[in-house]
């Protein structure tokens, strides 16, 4: 109950601060980091709605006959090749981090979990759109499992996917996006296991952002105080090598 308790304070003191920005606006450097393009994304998005606001979903007839790929449509790498194989029967999804309990979960017991269906709309930053019906396990209810320390702020998601001499792709959401009725771990899309270029044997779905923020291919979920010390520190694999907005609210 007093985690329960400090992560709902979490999120309201969040909106909370919002209604102070103006007053601190009036401070150069406050107003500075406010500001940034980044930071003001984030900051206009949150303070326009709810931290629970549902993203819009749609009724059945609405899905796009085909979902193509964002991104990686392949990880092919020996190690993925070797899990694919065994239709993922030895993947397992690592929670740690600043976690008390660290877990090891296998797909079927990521099945066997409480799950949500969503048909929600993917925009991607290449222009593209399309509307699909994930299935998933809410991202709350393994960060509950795992008893995510209070001073945590960020989950970051760590891939299978290599990116040559960039390492692996990686993402980073805060927590009022990690607790979100919507944000899940999906393995079923349009009532089927995912494909391998839709991101098998499971990605994050975090609709109120764009495509590059629903990391594919997961393998490690990790729970951080600060993202200063992870990849260039900016939060995410693109968001370090080309500038991506780490908020990429829609």
């Amino acid at each position: 109950m007093t985690r329960l308790l400090s992560r709902r304070a979490l999120v309201l003191g969040g909106a909370a601060a919002l209604a102070g920005c103006d007053r601190l606006a009036r401070h150069e450097t406050v107003r500075d980091a406010l500001f940034s393009a980044d930071n003001f994304h984030k900051w206009a998005q949150r303070g326009l709605m709810r931290p629970d606001a549902l993203a819009h979903e749609f009724r059945p007839d609405q899905i796009s006959p085909f979902f193509r790929a964002n991104g990686t449509a392949n990880p092919d790498t020996p190690a993925y090749r070797a899990l694919w194989r065994s239709g993922f029967a030895d993947w397992r999804l690592r929670v740690g981090g600043m976690v008390a309990r660290p877990l090891s979960l296998s797909l079927a017991q990521l099945h066997a979990m409480p799950h949500r269906e969503q048909i929600t709309r993917h925009d991607c930053v290449e222009g593209w759109s399309a509307i699909g019906k994930w299935r998933g396990v809410p991202l709350s209810l393994i960060l509950d499992a795992a008893r995510m320390h209070g001073r945590a702020r960020y989950v970051v998601l760590r891939c299978a996917d290599d990116m040559g001499g960039g390492g692996r792709y990686y993402e980073s959401i805060d927590l009022i996006d990690a607790f979100h009725p919507q944000t899940i771990l999906a393995f079923a899309l349009n009532d089927r296991p995912l494909r391998v270029a839709n991101g098998a044997p499971l990605r994050l779905r975090v609709e109120r952002q764009l495509g590059y923020k629903h990391a594919k291919y997961l393998m490690a979920i990790e729970a951080v105080e600060s993202l200063s010390g992870i990849g260039a520190g900016k939060g995410g694999y693109w968001e370090d090598r080309a500038g991506y907005d780490w908020y990429a609210g829609i």
